[in-house]
C-alpha cells in the first residue's frame, strides 16, 4: 500500500519554480491598481467624514497583514543566537532600510497614487535600477556590462520623457523650467528611496538572515509610517482603522496581494536561479499597466506610450546583460540570500506592501 502511495506520489508533476514567480508578479503588478480600486469603493461608502478605505489605512493594515505573514514563515530565524551575531552595523543598516524602503518608499508612493494615473506610478517606478545601477558603479565600485549601462540609460530616458510628456490638468510643481506632475514626483522620490535602500543592502546585508531582515524591515517600517502619519495629518487620521467595513475589504487585499503573492514569491525564488527571478521580476511593469487597464480602464495616454516603450526597450537590453553576468557566476543557485533576493526585488518596483 505504501509503496502504491509513492509511485502515485511521484507521477505528480512538481509546479516548476517560474510559475510561482509569474503568480507572484501578475499579482504584484496588480497591487497599485486594486489599491486605487479600494479607495474608490471607500470613496463610495464615507464614515462620518473620512474614506474607512484611505490610502493610508491600506497601507498601514496591509503591513500589518504583512507582518503576520513574515512572522509564520520565518519565526524560526528570530532566536537569541541568530541575533546575537549581527553587529551594531547590521543594526544600523537595518533601521536605515526600514525608514527608507518600510516608511518612506510605499508612503511617497500611495501619496503619489491620490495625485496620478496608476500607469505613471508604474512606468515613474522603473527609475529605481537605473539609479540603483549609477550608485552600485559610483559607492561600491561595482562592474558592470554595456548592455546593463545601455538599457539603464535608455529606462531613464524612458521615464523622463513619461514626466515631461503629461498633459495638464493635474496637479503641477515647477521643476528646472517644466511643469511636472505633483504625483510623478512623489513616485520617483519613492523610487529614490527605495534604490538608496538597495545601495545599503548590497553592502550590509549579506550575513543577515532572510526573515530577520523581513520581519524587522516590515516591522519598524509600519511603526515609523504610523508616527509620520500622525504628526502629518493628525490622531483622528486614523480613525477608522478599525472598521469592519476595512477590515473586510482589507481581509481580500491581505489574502490576495499580501498572503498569496509573498507566498507564490517565497516558493518561487526557492526553486529559480536569479537570473530567471530577475527576467521574470522585469515583467511586473506589464503586468501592471495591464491591471490598470483591466481594474480602473485606465487607457496609456501618449506619453506613458512613448516613455514605456523606451522603458521597455531598456529593460530588454538591462536583461541581455544580467544573463551574460550570471552565466559567468553562480547562475544555478536559487535566491536564497538576503541580498540577492533584495537586488532581484530592486527591479520590480511597488508591490502593495
Amino acid at each position: 500500500m505504501v509503496t502504491k502511495y509513492r509511485r502515485t506520489h511521484r507521477r505528480i508533476p512538481r509546479i516548476p519554480g517560474q510559475i510561482y514567480l509569474w503568480l507572484a508578479i501578475l499579482i504584484f503588478g496588480a497591487s497599485s491598481a486594486v489599491t486605487r480600486k479600494l479607495t474608490e469603493i471607500g470613496a463610495q461608502n464615507f464614515m462620518g467624514d473620512g474614506n474607512p478605505i484611505s490610502l493610508c489605512n491600506v497601507l498601514f493594515v496591509g503591513n500589518l497583514c504583512a507582518l503576520i505573514i513574515f512572522i509564520a514563515i520565518y519565526w524560526r530565524q528570530w532566536n537569541l543566537r541568530a541575533l546575537k551575531q549581527l553587529s551594531r552595523k547590521d543594526w544600523s543598516a537595518l533601521v536605515a532600510i526600514a525608514i527608507l524602503s518600510g516608511a518612506l518608499a510605499p508612503g511617497l508612493i500611495f501619496q503619489a497614487l491620490a495625485l496620478t494615473q496608476v500607469n505613471n506610478i508604474v512606468l515613474v517606478g522603473r527609475l529605481e535600477p537605473p539609479l540603483t545601477l549609477a550608485l552600485s558603479v559610483w559607492l561600491l565600485k561595482e562592474r558592470v556590462n554595456l548592455w546593463e549601462v545601455v538599457g539603464a540609460i535608455a529606462a531613464f530616458v524612458g521615464v523622463t520623457l513619461t514626466i515631461i510628456l503629461q498633459p495638464s490638468g493635474q496637479a503641477m510643481m515647477n521643476v528646472g523650467g517644466f511643469h511636472v506632475g505633483t504625483g510623478e514626483i512623489l513616485a520617483a522620490a519613492g523610487a529614490v528611496a527605495s534604490g538608496a535602500s538597495t545601495i545599503i543592502g548590497k553592502r550590509s546585508l549579506a550575513k543577515i538572515p532572510l526573515g530577520i531582515y523581513n520581519i524587522f524591515r516590515t516591522a519598524l517600517g509600519t511603526l515609523i509610517f504610523f508616527f509620520i502619519a500622525l504628526e502629518l495629518y493628525g490622531s483622528d487620521h486614523f480613525m477608522n482603522v478599525f472598521s469592519p467595513f476595512l477590515w473586510q475589504w482589507m481581509f481580500v487585499y491581505g489574502a490576495v496581494i499580501v498572503v498569496l503573492g509573498q507566498l507564490f514569491w517565497s516558493k518561487g525564488l526557492k526553486a529559480s536561479t536569479v537570473s530567471m527571478a530577475s527576467l521574470i521580476g522585469s515583467f511586473t511593469p506589464i503586468a501592471g499597466i495591464l491591471a490598470a487597464y483591466l481594474i480602473l480602464g485606465e487607457v496609456p495616454t501618449l506619453a506613458q506610450y512613448v516613455g514605456g516603450s523606451v522603458i521597455l526597450i531598456g529593460i530588454l537590453l538591462s536583461q541581455v546583460g544580467k544573463r551574460q553576468e550570471t552565466s559567468h557566476t553562480a547562475a544555478s543557485s536559487g535566491v536564497g540570500s538576503t541580498q540577492a533576493e533584495q537586488e532581484v526585488q530592486a527591479g520590480m518596483g511597488f508591490k502593495g506592501m
